[in-house]
């Protein structure tokens, strides 16, 4: 089948509900939940502001816009490599300089929604990613793998989204082994539903937030705050996660958007 009939197809399919767009990001405002680091460690990226500067008055008469405060890993967000130290020497690593193919691809959903429930503090080995391929399918170069905890469900209030204590964040997410495993098969982004891409206690991990460390050292990309991952199927939606052209850019607050099979 030629290219130019899929496309049409997809149109077809778009236009009659055949495929649905699932809208995977939160709302983006003054009570989006931030994470939250240690003083002695880093500075906070500031609440989001929404200023108006006009609204059909004096100041504009006849349109409506606002100028926005927020930083570039606010709500649901996409980290490029030069987010981290490991990443910093890759040229195509900003968001305004990789490559734009690179934001659309089939995405894998590891569902851990059971077992984040039982434990907050609930990892993903790679044994556990093993299993799901042997059911499933494998993962396949160039795709996206994303773990499902319905943690957005808390995303309504920043305590219960964070969910810390005097021992810190406590949030599901993967293992350094799991994450290894994972590039190991070509996928080209790691993305979660929690505040970052790594369990609330990875700071302890080796290397520390592993899923940080090691996706952005191989060149890849991260999703967090990601939600309603629950209307994906395990496999067969495409995943659209296009941040700004920010020059620079180590990461950007996204519209992130999922093509799904209706039923």
């Amino acid at each position: 089948m030629k290219t130019n009939e899929v496309l049409g197809q997809l149109a077809e399919l778009l236009l009659s509900g055949g495929v649905e767009v699932v809208d995977l990001a939160a709302e983006l405002g003054p009570e989006t939940p931030l994470i939250k680091l240690p003083p002695e460690l880093a500075v906070d990226t500031p609440k989001i502001e929404i200023h108006e500067i006009s609204a059909y008055d004096k100041n504009g008469p006849w349109w409506a816009w606002n100028w926005l405060k927020l930083g570039e890993h606010s709500g649901t967000h996409f980290d490029a490599p030069k987010h981290w130290i490991t990443g910093r020497d890759y040229p195509d690593g900003w968001t305004d300089t990789i490559a734009p193919k690179n934001f659309v691809a089939p995405v894998n959903v590891i569902d851990c929604s059971r077992e984040a429930a039982e434990n907050h503090d609930f990892l993903l080995t790679a044994d556990h990613v093993k299993l799901w391929e042997a059911r499933y399918g494998a993962i396949r170069p160039g795709e996206w793998v994303v773990m499902r905890t319905d943690w957005y469900k808390r995303n309504g209030s920043e305590a219960n989204f964070l969910n810390a204590n005097e021992t810190g964040p406590h949030t599901p997410g993967p293992t350094a082994e799991a994450i290894e495993y994972i590039i190991s098969t070509g996928a080209i982004g790691w993305g979660s539903e929690t505040i970052g891409t790594d369990a609330g206690q990875a700071g302890g991990m080796t290397p520390p937030f592993p899923a940080h460390s090691l996706m952005h050292k191989a060149n890849r990309y991260g999703l967090a705050s990601l939600c309603n991952l629950d209307r994906l199927p395990a496999k067969g939606a495409i995943l659209i996660a296009a941040p700004l052209k920010i020059k620079n850019g180590t990461g950007s607050p996204t519209r992130v958007l999922a093509l799904v099979p209706k039923a």
